[in-house]
């Protein structure tokens, strides 16, 4: 039995094969799945006996919703791709018993306190080998803030809390949150939906900057230190540069756990440092030095070494060059 429809935001919908006739449950079962989600195909093994329910809401750009289905198997082959062209993320969070998730030549074995990413854009295929309960969440790509490389990278990869890093940190509070949205007031539901939201851009972020596939926190570092000594070097033009939104680069560098301004003053300091270490009479004076690596002004570079190391830039150089002297 199909109620409601995801029409607009705080709008849901419940469907049952249970009053249905066991001839009919499949298409009835495919035909709504490819509903709330996108167009998706059903299996189910002729012999053993299945039921679905499908509870599903949608707040602001975030749809939750909640399957108990199995067993069986559901699939986004190439054909439902190309018809149906909906490129959205879909993240299944396993609530009871056990699910594989296959996409992209990986599989992700799901059991409760586990979730994964999937995405539209591409078949995958969900076994699920006895009746289980998942949370399915969908949205669109854009609010991850991922480059497709990374999307891509992201499918199909088990997320737990054993991992290490924000990961680590944040998926109690995703599910918790989730858990919280479900007994909240209408109003409250379409906060607590965005702070989801943002969690679980933050959460993909961080699985797909520990994959080594992932260079792009590489990248914008290489990059970065070509271009230390321009002035000017703001994290808005970093981010231009790389194509990403300037939430994006500050959470990631947030997830390594500095902020792109300090990163960018460290490493000008440190090479700044180098420098002053050099022995020889061609060396530069401390202002070409701060000049040379993006500090505005020589005093301005005095303070910000004097703060980090502990002592002038003159006394470093004095330091290195009594020291280059006592080796000699």
């Amino acid at each position: 039995m199909l109620t409601g429809a995801l029409t607009s935001p705080g709008r849901g919908m419940f469907f049952s094969t249970r009053d249905l006739a066991p001839g009919d449950r499949v298409a009835a079962w495919e035909r709504t799945l490819s509903q709330v989600f996108v167009h998706l195909e059903v299996a189910v093994d002729g012999d053993r006996p299945w039921a679905g329910e499908l509870a599903a809401e949608r707040w602001g750009a975030l749809q939750i919703a909640t399957e108990v289905f199995g067993p069986g198997t559901i699939l986004r082959g190439a054909g439902s791709v190309a018809a149906d062209q909906r490129t959205h993320i879909l993240v299944r969070q396993q609530l009871d018993g056990d699910a594989l998730l296959l996409q992209d030549g990986r599989m992700a074995e799901l059991v409760p306190g586990r979730l994964a990413f999937h995405d539209a854009r591409r078949p995958f295929r969900i076994v699920l080998p006895r009746r289980q309960r998942a949370r399915i969440l969908m949205m669109p790509r854009a609010l991850l803030r991922l480059e497709e490389a990374q999307l891509s990278a992201l499918s199909g990869t088990v997320v737990d809390e054993a991992g290490e890093g924000a990961v680590a940190l944040l998926l109690p509070s995703l599910c918790g949150l989730l858990e919280e949205v479900t007994r909240a007031t209408p109003a409250r539901r379409e906060q607590l939906a965005r702070v989801a939201a943002e969690i679980l851009a933050t959460v993909a972020l961080e699985q797909v900057s520990r994959r080594p596939t992932s260079a792009l926190w590489e990248r914008i570092t290489v990059s970065v230190r070509a271009r230390l000594g321009e002035p000017g070097l703001a994290p808005q033009d970093i981010a231009d540069q790389h194509g990403v939104s300037l939430r994006y680069l500050h959470r990631l560098f947030q997830l390594h756990g500095t902020t792109v301004n300090g990163w960018v003053r460290m490493r000008r300091l440190e090479a700044a440092r180098q420098e002053l270490a050099q022995s020889g009479p061609a060396h530069r004076s401390i202002a070409a030095v701060a000049a040379r690596w993006g500090f505005a002004s020589p005093s301005h570079f005095s303070r910000t070494f004097g703060e980090a190391y502990g002592m002038s830039p003159m006394q470093w150089r004095s330091a290195a060059e009594a020291d280059a002297r006592a080796r000699c």
